[in-house]
């Protein structure tokens, strides 16, 4: 990844989209550099995104974040620094930074902001700080901020190559964005911040009795997410989706102690997805942590998908998103 032609090392911004995992990401082979126990399968959300400047400046005592308008919360604002500490050491400076982030989505709702967030902050900060990074050490350098962020660097539908060490765990394009027409219908039932966050919802996992038997059958799984996808087959896609969803809350939901992320509203969309393929309406349902709901479609059908989820009572609004593109250099 070389630098913007137009950035100075000091100071650069970035965007990037989350991403909704097809074969999801649940607990870690290393906790500490986020190396996770399987590989994953998701596409980049185009009409989200996340946009960070970052500014090193010598004259500044310590980091300043600021998100979404405000001072970024204590716990934040060290995930933030410790992610920067990285960059600063690969970059062989000590110089603190002014970061202004802003999403045009919810945080912490099972929408994947902590993805886009530390890929643009990854791109911004690294090109900022003049390291030129290619997109496989830039992925790499994502993933030690939030596993998921390092699907978010490559645009399209992304694979997830897990791994055992920082050098072998990082994502790349399986399909560009214009291989297939997925579009995702993102019921939003719920815009509160969600009690337990992912990264705690990672140590758990293996305090589950299911979770042993949903990573010993993920490479089937991503096996044939792969095959789907490159024949197109969405009747194919649809029951491996579902079936990974349902793994991953199932594990969640007999962790100790057990997470539960749906609400009401959430079962209502489910069984709504569910009728809607049995109308022959290629639709299907998948799930992060949170209770907000990703129903996976066709181009074609994203209108018929849309008005059936929007009379769902308890659903707030509906944000369509078709595939995007990976992070970038704005500025």
């Amino acid at each position: 990844m070389t630098n913007h032609p137009n950035t100075s090392p000091s100071n650069a911004t970035a965007v990037a989209h989350p991403n909704i995992a097809f074969i999801k990401y649940w607990g870690n082979y290393d906790d500490r550099l986020r190396i996770p126990v399987n590989g994953s399968i998701s596409m980049n959300l185009a009409s989200l995104e996340t946009e960070t400047s970052v500014r090193f400046d010598p004259a500044l005592s310590a980091d300043r974040i600021e998100i979404n308008g405000a001072s970024a919360t204590p716990d934040a604002a060290r995930r933030v620094s410790d992610h920067l500490d990285i960059i600063r050491q690969m970059a062989g400076i000590q110089t603190h930074a002014e970061i202004t982030s802003r999403n045009n989505f919810p945080m912490g709702s099972g929408i994947a902001s902590s993805a886009s967030a530390f890929a643009a902050l990854s791109l911004a900060a690294s090109t900022a700080a003049d390291l030129a990074l290619n997109l496989k050490d830039l992925s790499r350098l994502a993933r030690r901020g939030s596993g998921s962020a390092c699907r978010s660097i490559p645009g399209g539908i992304a694979e997830w190559h897990a791994g055992t060490q920082d050098n072998d765990s990082y994502a790349d394009q399986f399909v560009d964005e214009g291989y297939w027409d997925l579009v995702d219908c993102l019921a939003i039932t719920s815009e509160s911040h969600k009690p337990v966050g992912s990264s705690e919802g990672h140590l758990l996992a293996i305090t589950s009795p299911l979770q042993r038997l949903r990573v010993t059958d993920a490479p089937r799984r991503i096996d044939c997410c792969r095959q789907a996808i490159l024949s197109r087959d969405f009747e194919a896609f649809s029951v491996v989706v579902e079936q990974d969803s349902n793994l991953m809350h199932s594990v969640m939901s007999t962790s100790q102690p057990n997470l539960t992320y749906w609400n009401e509203i959430t079962f209502d969309v489910l069984t709504a997805t569910v009728e809607l393929r049995r109308k022959g309406i290629e639709a299907c349902y998948t799930l992060d942590a949170g209770p907000n709901v990703h129903v996976i479609t066709l181009k074609s059908q994203i209108r018929t998908v849309e008005r059936y989820l929007k009379r769902i009572i308890g659903v707030l609004r509906i944000v369509v998103a078709p595939i995007g593109t990976g992070a970038r250099l704005v500025g």
